[in-house]
């Protein structure tokens, strides 16, 4: 493209796109806008003062409609839906039903022990219908809805798989804590649970298969054991939905295969330790971590905060750093807390348990703070706004 029409699709695109970053705190929702330049940015917060927004996420096929999960120890969980981008919240989904049993956050039913509803960890809207979205919670289950959060029924053939006896928590709970869903195949579901490892559906959620051969983990006394796998995070690009990445309880892993088999892709990395893990929107083999020192030291190694970019799918890494403090920095990024938009520059996304939510519109080369000050956050997503 020439460079003067290449200056005048980046001001079109500059004019007419704009970015809303939702994220999801200790203490609150706040919501960031700006324009495709993303230099100025609008915060819009908090929302739910005071209570813990584990995840805040939009609808692809209905950018002002938002979902939140809002949880509290005192007063429980409720989910929260937006259909005006945040500016308006009403409360929705106070109605699980587990198994065909109606209740209000109480206890699962039907297994050999009793499986407390504690939280919504992650919610994913499908991608075509506003109304239709997937919950993640703790004790490790998925749930759905198909009314706009008004009720919820639990996809039970995944706490009934036959390995449920010998999933354990990891350290924040026994969360089901990542839902994928795949375009090109309706009803292909991926999911993964801390600490039993990573699954997939073919049948819209009915029946599960655990995908975790390649995975090792120390602790566990079968090296080949189907499940126990602390899975941190799993991405996909939707244009290469049979290569996944996940970042686990210690390696950065990959799969060719829908999860078939897994290989690790750690590389030169400073520490294969971390949370997040994201795609690039237009380079499917450009992927994004954030390391940090060991299971027990949940800060960046030396003090730096680095995010690592690897432009070949993994194994060579390279830091980057410019824009991010690079002493005495000890702050963690959780796994929900990064994304990545759609713009072609394409930008990205992080949030720290320090309150930071730091940005880039050159696909990482340079950072910069959004925001500072902010409760521990949680959560970032990211929506490109036309």
């Amino acid at each position: 493209m020439p460079a003067i029409e290449q200056r005048h699709t980046l001001r079109k695109e500059h004019r007419m796109s704009g970015v809303r970053v939702l994220v999801g705190t200790r203490k609150g929702a706040f919501v960031l806008t700006a324009d495709g330049k993303r230099e100025r940015w609008k915060v819009s917060g908090p929302h739910f003062a005071g209570w813990e927004i584990y995840h805040l996420k939009g609808s692809p096929a209905e950018p002002n409609r938002l979902y939140a999960s809002q949880s509290s120890g005192w007063f429980g969980q409720v989910i929260q839906r937006s259909n005006d981008g945040g500016a308006t919240w009403e409360a929705v989904g106070n109605e699980f039903t587990y198994d065909g049993v109606p209740g209000t956050h109480q206890w699962y039913d039907g297994t050999q022990h009793p499986w407390e509803f504690a939280r919504v960890w992650h919610l994913e809207p499908s991608l075509s219908d506003p109304d239709d979205v997937y919950a993640g919670v703790e004790d490790a289950a998925l749930f759905r809805t198909t009314d706009g959060g008004r009720t919820w029924r639990e996809l039970s053939g995944l706490r009934r798989h036959a390995s449920g006896p010998a999933w354990q928590p990891g350290a924040g709970g026994m969360c089901l804590h990542t839902i994928v869903l795949d375009s090109s195949h309706p009803g292909r579901i991926y999911t993964a649970i801390s600490a039993a490892g990573a699954f997939r559906s073919d049948d819209g959620g009915e029946t599960w298969t655990p995908i975790n051969r390649g995975l090792k983990s120390q602790g566990l006394p079968d090296p080949n054991a189907e499940v126990g796998h602390c899975v941190h995070r799993i991405a996909m690009h939707r244009s290469r939905p049979g290569v996944l990445f996940m970042q686990k309880h210690w390696d950065v892993m990959r799969s060719d295969d829908g999860g078939d088999s897994w290989r690790e892709v750690s590389g030169n990395l400073p520490s294969d330790f971390g949370f997040p893990i994201d795609v690039h929107a237009h380079e499917p083999e450009t992927i994004y971590v954030v390391p940090i020192k060991s299971d027990s030291e949940h800060f960046p190694p030396d003090g730096k905060l680095r995010v690592y970019r690897s432009r070949a799918g993994g194994d060579e890494w390279e830091a980057l750093t410019k824009g991010l403090p690079q002493s005495d920095c000890y702050v963690n990024v959780l796994r929900d807390a990064m994304a990545v938009d759609t713009l072609d520059s394409c930008g990205v996304y992080f949030g720290t348990t320090g309150g930071q939510v730091y940005a880039s519109s050159d696909a990482g080369n340079t950072w910069a703070p959004i925001v500072r000050d902010l409760p521990d956050v949680l959560s970032v997503e990211v929506q490109t706004l036309p």
